[in-house]
């Protein structure tokens, strides 16, 4: 099963990763001021990963394919990987489809 990881930067901001089962990181939030507002973020990928139409499929500058996830009002809640095809890319979407409505946040070492 799939887990968040949130971890705190250098300048003080949370973030948080959403790992599928094998560790790997499928999703990836933006940066939040404070860690409750990080813990509403988790709360807005498992409420919005469970609908395939708040993924939104792009292309970056080099021609990868990426997919970004989006809340009901249309702000982003976390981006993916570059992926090497539109094929991973939509793989990339079941994971956070499957692990992200009952991942756990995993226990972390620093507040």
């Amino acid at each position: 099963m799939g887990s968040f990881k949130i971890s705190k930067q250098s300048n003080g901001e949370y973030y948080f990763n959403l790992l599928a089962g094998n560790g790997q990181v499928i999703l990836t939030s933006e940066s939040y001021g404070t860690k409750a507002n990080c813990l509403n973020g988790i709360e807005s990928v498992k409420i919005n990963s469970r609908h395939e139409d708040r993924f939104e499929t792009l292309t970056s500058k080099d021609g990868r394919p990426y997919f970004v996830l989006k809340a009901v009002n249309g702000k982003i809640i976390g981006n993916s990987q570059m992926y090497g095809s539109a094929e991973s890319c939509k793989t990339g979407i079941e994971s956070v489809m499957k692990n992200g409505p009952k991942a756990e946040i995993e226990k972390e070492n620093e507040d």
